[in-house]
């Protein structure tokens, strides 16, 4: 499918008539975090990828068209695939193979996860060769650290054998370090998953920033990180609405064309 530079409308209402309200809800919270990822400038070209899992029972996942740019993805342009990686939507587009393997990895063994974001950003994958992974630098970064997991470089993600140890790996954390490769969050929602790999990125950038600087670092005694550990999962209110609310007004304000 040709990226269209204004969406046709004709063929953004066929869609909503042949998906549910709720798979319709999903692709608009999808296609803005796709933006809302270009906004920031954690994309890379067309090679990174965010899903959301289709309300329903038949186990089908939304990602994105292969050689679209994040500013251009729409709710109507996002592919429709199942476990298996068969295409179950109308469209001409292909999806990214490593892309497939990643997040059918987690959709097919974490049902609590609705969303998976993954990025190549620079501080990610700086962070991702250090040796120590992420420190308890900054409070982000402590955040952070109360929901991490790492997996190692196996090479491009082409290789479904991967996905059992990549899941394993991964645990019931919502946050990963791909060595030498970049970042992972999940979430119940698109909003959740976004804040995540928010705090994971300023986490990194945070760490890149305090490396560079040359000077001794401070770094706080274990007994803080738990106690942030354990704050972080005694926290009542899912903070990451409020935030998603913000960041919808900020880019309706900008660039609604992503609901198309």
């Amino acid at each position: 499918m040709t990226p269209p530079a204004a969406a046709n409308l004709k063929s953004v209402e066929t869609i909503r008539t042949q998906v549910s309200q709720e798979e319709w809800q999903v692709r608009v919270d999808l296609a803005a975090a796709y933006r809302l990822v270009a906004h920031y400038g954690w994309d890379d070209l067309i090679f990174t990828h965010i899903s959301a899992r289709v309300p329903g029972p038949e186990e089908h996942f939304l990602i994105n068209p292969y050689g679209w740019m994040f500013h251009e993805i729409t709710a109507s342009s996002l592919v429709k695939v199942d476990l298996d990686g068969n295409i179950v939507s109308p469209t001409d587009s292909i999806i990214n193979p490593a892309g497939f393997t990643i997040h059918s990895a987690v959709h097919a063994a974490r049902h609590d996860v609705g969303c998976v974001l993954h990025l190549h950003t620079g501080d990610g994958i700086a962070v991702s060769a250090m040796a120590e992974g992420l420190l308890p630098l900054s409070q982000t970064a402590m955040v952070a650290l109360s929901n991490l997991s790492y997996h190692d470089f196996e090479g491009i993600a082409l290789n479904l054998d991967e996905r059992e140890r990549l899941v394993a790996d991964l645990g019931m954390n919502n946050l990963m370090i791909l060595r030498n490769h970049g970042t992972l969050a999940c979430g119940k929602t698109v909003a959740q998953a976004f804040l995540n790999i928010h705090l994971l990125e300023r986490a990194c950038q945070a760490q890149v920033r305090a490396l560079a600087g040359g000077r001794p670092l401070h770094l706080p005694p274990g007994t803080v990180q738990e106690v942030v550990k354990a704050q972080v999962r005694g926290m009542k209110i899912d903070v990451s609405g409020l935030a998603w609310a913000g960041l919808l007004r900020m880019l309706d304000a900008k660039d609604p064309g992503y609901k198309l």
